[in-house]
């Protein structure tokens, strides 16, 4: 049987392109497909710890596929890898003292009088990432004898947050059933979940929640710690801490107590001792994530008592194990009948200073709920005292489920660049997140997870980018997020369709923000499952469970007005930001009825009126998804046959439901304003009635 690299050398020969391999997902941005001038490697681990031996394994796997299959050269290029514990890392002198504990160096050296790359850290996760740091350049075209990389991450606990349910339902999940087969552990351990590590490492991700923070209380019994003790070790090489959602209320709910008061001493000893019990399982668990008084969740402001007084209480419990807590700042309850968007800013910018040093106040990147754009949140530069933690939601609840193509690493540099103005110009989020606008030690960004049982993980594969992108971008939020797109498609599809890829995907999300929410709308999708355009619900028991809440549009204009007129949400920001949101003439077209509810007829900066600028972003938003699917057509050559089908179909998906988008939404506003459509605009495919007729009760990711 001829070996793939003899096929290679065959078609070489004859001077043709070998035909792109069909694949189904699975193997991500690790693909590790054949290289022209392919470095051959003789690895070498300083030491023999588990993960050091996980980092020479990648290395050899990866070098295995570059040569196509091919038996190693003879003359291949030595590779030391180990940390400093080793001798013959200690004695090469490398500048690895400010690195911390995850940092790397990657350069050539002398060792033993042979020319020798070495990868070298402070402990074996760093040599490990490493190994992965260097994978990623040679796959992206570098030579290999020209790396030379220090690196280290600029946020410690880069986190994802499964909402997987343990009956393996995952809320807001597009891609299958959990990949924690909660009923088969402890007895059976799915491999997959070794390749669930890999991935993770692969991208610098550090930490797992691997419960919903809807939690149950039975996910802190002695069975189910059992198995999230087996899940544990299998994330624990790849240099991963297993953290765990707690119920704030567990103690009723499991103990027999009367109250979770946090106040009260029998409530903090069962938090003790439960800690204790945790810990025995899983000796390096994390810490816990707590979702309290929102959404019907129970917590502390149940008994009088705030946040803070809850958060400490359970402080105290982990810390005599170096355990970590991160409360949430997502506080949903009809506590601000003015503004939703003000409710968590309200509740915790009085607390800052009172939470314990080993708390992480954990803040959805918008003060609303992961909309397609936001403003960032608030309280990102009003807690100076209080380390945060960016929360991102990487599964797109809110932007097409996993057949939009909506690439987020734009998104989130949106946010991670903002000027939050805290103290004065460049206090921006990532500084914040990061620690070093405040000198924080613990530092944090999390993402909800979009992985599922399907073969491909995320339920589509341009939403595997998303994934990327959030462990490149917690691992440094100052990253470029056209360069982590470039890096992905160079990794998952090849280094010649890198630019045309990332071309298609940079401009992605904001085709998805046009289509959906222009303008600075937000909130516009069908209520409960949140699929498909339905501005015009306004039956819901409470008023900020109905899109018409967050539009306000009336026969006279639209948007929410947040100046001193209305509901002073401005109020929250930086005096320079709170100017600049107040006016309308300054606040910018993506932030516009965010802020300001405006007549229809308003005069806008690029000349026309509000309404045809409206109808304008929808248009532009679909013709957008349309571009994309001539551009994805033009690479067919260069693709796969089966993904190239798969996100073939998911873009054609995503074009019909944009028009949908467009069409329901305009049919929608020409009802409430009584105006023609913009000259030259294409009138509704269909009738309001019809639009709204639409039923989806079996839309995935709702909640249970």
């Amino acid at each position: 049987m001829r070996t793939p690299a003899i096929w290679l050398a065959i078609l070489s020969a004859l001077g043709l392109a070998a035909p792109a391999a069909a694949e189904d997902g699975y193997d991500l941005w690790l693909r590790h497909r054949p290289l022209a001038d392919a470095p051959a490697l003789a690895v070498e681990a300083a030491e023999a710890d588990a993960t050091v031996r996980l980092a020479a394994r990648e290395l050899e796997r990866a070098a295995a596929g570059w040569r196509g299959g091919a038996a190693p050269a003879v003359s291949a290029r030595a590779l030391l890898i180990g940390t400093t514990a080793s001798p013959a890392i200690a004695a090469l002198r490398l500048p690895l003292a400010k690195l911390g504990e995850d940092g790397f160096v990657i350069r050539s050296a002398s060792v033993g009088g042979r020319a020798t790359m070495v990868i070298a850290a402070n402990r074996p996760v760093g040599v490990l990432y490493g190994a992965f740091a260097l994978i990623r350049r040679v796959e992206q075209g570098e030579a290999i004898d020209r790396i030379a990389v220090q690196d280290r991450p600029r946020v410690a606990l880069r986190m994802l947050n499964h909402w997987d349910n343990l009956d393996r339902h995952v809320e807001r999940g597009y891609a299958g059933q959990s990949i924690f087969d909660w009923w088969r552990l402890p007895d059976r351990v799915d491999p997959r979940l070794t390749d669930y590590a890999r991935a993770n490492a692969s991208i610098g991700i550090n930490a797992a929640v691997l419960n919903n923070v809807n939690a149950k209380a039975d996910s802190l019994t002695a069975p189910y710690l059992a198995k999230a003790a087996a899940v544990a070790d299998v994330l624990r090489p790849w240099g991963i801490r297993t953290f765990l959602s707690a119920r704030f209320s567990a103690p009723i709910e499991l103990g027999g107590l009367k109250t979770a008061d946090p106040r009260d001493p029998a409530v903090a000893a069962w938090w003790r001792a439960k800690a204790d019990e945790v810990w025995r399982a899983i000796p390096d668990f994390g810490g816990f994530l707590v979702k309290a008084n929102s959404e019907g969740q129970p917590g502390p402001r149940d008994y009088g008592a705030s946040h803070a007084d809850g958060a400490n209480m359970l402080a105290a419990a982990v810390r005599p194990h170096g355990g970590t807590v991160v409360w949430r700042a997502f506080v949903y309850a009809d506590t601000d009948p003015a503004d939703r968007a003000k409710q968590a800013w309200t509740e915790f910018r009085p607390l800052d200073g009172k939470f314990a040093d080993n708390v992480l106040v954990q803040v959805k990147n918008g003060p609303l709920d992961f909309q397609p754009r936001e403003p960032f949140h608030p309280l990102f530069g009003a807690m100076p005292k209080t380390p945060l933690v960016a929360e991102f939601q990487i599964t797109k609840e809110y932007l097409g489920f996993s057949t939009h193509l909506a690439y987020l690493g734009t998104m989130w540099s949106e946010v991670l660049s903002a000027d939050t103005f805290a103290k004065g110009k460049g206090s921006t989020v990532a500084k914040v997140v990061d620690g070093s606008l405040e000198g924080h030690r613990l530092t944090g960004i999390a993402g909800v997870a979009n992985i599922g049982t399907d073969r491909d993980w995320s339920g589509s594969i341009f939403d595997q980018a998303n994934w990327y992108a959030f462990g490149r971008l917690a691992w440094d939020p100052a990253a470029d997020p056209a360069a982590l797109a470039r890096e992905w498609a160079a990794q998952t599809f090849s280094p010649a369709v890198a630019a045309p890829v990332a071309a298609m995907m940079m401009p992605s999300r904001q085709a998805v923000v046009d289509y959906m929410t222009p303008l600075g709308l937000a909130h516009l999708m069908g209520t409960g499952h949140h699929y498909g355009p339905a501005p015009w619900v306004a039956d819901l028991a409470r008023p900020e469970w109905n899109p018409v809440y967050y539009h306000r549009a009336d026969a006279r204009g639209i948007g929410f007005d947040r100046t001193r007129t209305g509901s002073d949400a401005v109020a929250q920001y930086a005096r320079p930001l709170a100017r600049r949101f107040a006016d309308p003439r300054t606040v910018g077209e993506d932030y516009l009825l965010w802020f300001h509810h405006l007549p229809w007829d308003y005069r806008m900066p690029e000349g026309g009126t509000l309404w045809q600028a409206l109808v304008r972003r929808y248009d532009r938003g679909v013709a957008a998804v349309g571009t994309m699917r001539a551009q994805w057509q033009a690479l067919r050559p260069d693709i796969d046959a089966e993904r190239f089908r798969v996100v073939s179909d998911d873009l054609a998906v995503q074009e019909r439901e944009a028009r949908w988008w467009r069409d329901a939404s305009v049919a929608y506003w020409t009802s409430i304003n009584g105006l023609p459509l913009p000259a030259g605009a294409a009138a509704p495919a269909d009738t309001l009635d019809h639009y709204k007729s639409l039923s989806f009760p079996y839309a995935p990711g709702q909640g249970k």
